[in-house]
């Protein structure tokens, strides 16, 4: 009996020290290092990345464009397997600090599986991203990896926030963020790890090894271009997991441009939010300036955060 007591005891202990496992944080980057541009997802030759590549010189950082700008298979940036191969080039690279993915689309979860992470994980850098990047993201953190939520080289209509926020997340400066109440926010406070991206892709990962580890984790979404009873069934996916019974907090960024069927559904995206989260006594942040919205602020997935929500405000504070 005691033999088998002592078994469970060590079981027990080994579960917490691997749920406790240190987040491994890529170097920050600084003044003359170089950043790689690189496609995972859908073809770009038709993008001007000239206004992404002055942004990055002018912080002082050099620029080498990936095999895959220009490539077009389809409706992908080339092959899966040329994706994969610049993507694995650009990891492997000691000379690359930073990797930053062109666009979103769709694509990324078909050349996930053909990536080796074994020499990022003894020397990890940035990864930069957001929409399809959310494969990338969620297969990360499982990884114990931190990585960057935030705007893309294609987004040229992201305000100076959103690039200043990016440049700070690089570099390693602190974030936090201040922002107005919203009517459908709950209150509180939480303290938890910076999980999640967007919806549809958080969604179609379920039951894969990428799916989003939802435990005692503050949980950011926002989605683009979805029907409304689409994102109440993502949500109400969400709550059958478990996932949403085991968050410390939620953060919602952009619901954008969604539509809505002839017989309408009868709440917006917030509202369903709202709805199928209404049963957690955990504190819920609206309208945060992310996602497929121009003020795409950075955020750092991986990294403890501290939500307080209350009549006046809503504070989104990253440790350090």
């Amino acid at each position: 009996m005691k033999k088998r007591l002592c078994c469970i005891l060590i079981l027990i202990l080994s579960s917490n020290l691997l749920a406790q496992k240190k987040m491994i944080f890529p170097p920050n980057v600084k003044k003359g290092d170089t950043v790689a541009i690189v496609a995972t997802a859908r073809k770009n030759i038709e993008d001007n990345l000239q206004p992404a590549i002055t942004l990055l010189q002018s912080w002082g950082l050099e620029v080498k464009l990936g095999k895959t700008i220009g490539l077009e298979k389809n409706q992908l940036a080339g092959t899966d397997q040329e994706r994969a191969e610049d993507f694995q080039a650009m990891m492997d690279n000691p000379n690359i600090k930073a990797i930053w993915c062109v666009r979103g689309g769709y694509g990324t979860v078909r050349m996930i599986d053909l990536l080796d992470f074994s020499k990022f994980k003894q020397n990890p850098k940035w990864i930069v991203g957001f929409s399809d990047v959310t494969v990338l993201h969620s297969h990360l953190n499982n990884l114990g990896i931190a990585s960057i939520h935030g705007i893309m080289p294609v987004n040229g209509t992201a305000t100076a926030e959103a690039k200043e926020t990016l440049r700070k997340a690089l570099f390693g400066e602190k974030l936090s963020y201040t922002l107005p109440c919203e009517n459908l926010n709950r209150y509180g406070s939480a303290q938890g790890e910076l999980v999640g991206g967007n919806l549809s892709i958080l969604f179609s990962l379920l039951g894969s090894p990428s799916a989003v580890n939802c435990d005692a984790k503050i949980l950011f979404i926002e989605d683009l271009d979805e029907y409304l009873y689409h994102i109440d069934r993502m949500m109400m996916n969400l709550k059958r997991n478990g996932c949403l019974e085991r968050l410390k907090g939620i953060i919602v960024g952009g619901m954008t441009k969604m539509h809505d069927n002839e017989v309408p559904w009868g709440k917006n995206a917030l509202e369903i939010i709202d709805d199928v989260t209404k049963i957690y006594n955990i504190p819920i942040i609206y309208n945060f300036p992310a996602g497929h919205i121009a003020d795409n602020r950075a955020l750092i997935f991986g990294k403890q955060v501290s939500i307080e929500v209350n009549d006046l405000e809503s504070k989104v504070i990253f440790d350090y």
